[in-house]
């Protein structure tokens, strides 16, 4: 991390119409949600910049500056929609508090190496704010679908109850009917029927096929991994459509046995991938170590290769199980109504009764999405320090 570096003022040309431009974009944020995209984006630079030019230039006082713009923009939005517009209002006030003073004092350049030109300087922070948008961008879905599912009416928007935080406005009944409904019960049973097996045979022969393809000696090694990694990358559309023509031929079709097959194929490329990334820093020499002191191939495989590349293995797994969970397009081929599983369960509560309760369901599918990308992460730092890439 670069040193820090001295901070001088930063000129009022600067840092005025960059605020302004700030206050821009929220401003279109605001008025799109009134109906006048256009006034919110002139009335948001305008305020904005005044209020930072008020706020640096003659008050002076960061602290009392930015409480100040907390509670004016609180209010305002008080005025506008009620509390949760305060609330609202009041973040915008502490992060415009924060940038106006953060560009006023030039704490810009505090963590920049102090040899970077503005432009660099101005790349530097773009591309955070880019990132920072298109992981906004991403995370709006489920930052509205999660309490949405509290809703206590039978709707898929904001009521006004609970706009205004009021406790009639928020139930737990969606999450009771997915509980006690026979029909979600039945089809998370199928889930968690097809899922673990897929995902023993995804991991079976994905770590088998990774370790095969190690070898330097394989021949064909790219193009058998293209063939094995293929579900991957061709649309979801047509290897379902494949699978369905195919099964259908060898009776498999609407069975148990054939959505498993078809879910472990799509499967295998993520233990592939993981598992092939985990031996890259494997070393041969403990294999060969192995076979010199008289222990068999499998001997060798468990209790050598195995602890070694089992963070990657397991990775995999999640990513298989976390797959065969939530896909609905191939099922949709390949099972019968005995194998309604919850991706398809929730497409026919879209499709025929726009049933509130998919919104509770996928509530508890991100945390447990969440929850095994948090394994994911804590078995990928594992790996990385038992190969030596990162510290203990």
């Amino acid at each position: 991390m670069a040193a820090l570096t001295p901070v001088s003022r930063t000129p009022i040309s600067f840092y005025l119409p960059v605020v302004a431009l700030a206050g821009a974009i929220a401003g279109l944020l605001v008025g799109t949600a009134q109906g006048s995209p256009l006034l919110g984006i002139l009335g948001g630079a305008i305020l904005m910049a005044g209020l930072a030019f008020l706020t640096t230039q003659i008050v002076k006082a960061e602290t009392p500056s930015r409480w100040g713009m907390v509670v004016l923009l609180g209010g305002a939005g008080f005025l506008i929609g009620g509390l949760a517009a305060a609330l609202i209002g009041a973040a915008f006030g502490a992060f415009f508090g924060w940038f106006t003073f953060w560009l006023f004092e030039g704490r810009y350049r505090a963590y920049v190496p102090p040899y970077l030109t503005p432009g660099q300087v101005l790349w530097h922070h773009s591309f955070r704010v880019i990132c920072g948008a298109i992981l906004v961008f991403l995370i709006t879905p489920i930052l509205v679908v999660m309490p949405l599912s509290f809703n206590a009416q039978d709707f898929f928007t904001f009521t006004p109850e609970m706009l205004r935080f009021d406790p009639a406005g928020y139930s737990l009944k969606h999450y009771e009917d997915f509980f006690t409904n026979l029909d979600w019960q039945g089809a998370l049973a199928n889930s968690v029927k097809i899922a673990p097996a897929a995902t023993l045979l995804s991991v079976a022969f994905g770590t088998l096929a990774a370790i095969g393809l190690s070898q330097a000696h394989v021949p064909f090694r790219r193009a058998i991994m293209a063939i094995l990694i293929s579900p991957m990358i061709v649309p979801l559309i047509i290897s379902a459509a494949g699978m369905y023509f195919f099964y259908s031929r060898i009776g498999l079709q609407g069975t148990y046995l054939g959505v498993v097959l078809a879910h472990a194929a799509l499967g295998i490329p993520f233990v592939i991938i993981t598992v092939t990334a985990t031996l890259v820093g494997f070393d041969n020499s403990l294999t060969r170590a192995a076979a010199n002191m008289g222990a068999g191939p499998v001997t060798t495989f468990f209790r050598v290769q195995m602890p070694l590349i089992l963070p990657g293995v397991i990775s995999g797994g999640l990513f298989a199980f976390i797959t065969s969970f939530d896909e609905v397009v191939v099922v949709l081929f390949v099972g019968s109504a005995g194998q309604k599983t919850l991706p398809w369960q929730m497409f026919t509560g879209l499709r025929e009764q726009i049933s509130p309760t998919i919104l509770a369901v996928a509530t508890i599918l991100v945390i447990l999405s969440i929850a095994l990308l948090t394994v994911v992460e804590m078995l990928r730092r594992r790996s990385e320090r038992l190969r030596g890439m990162s510290p203990g």
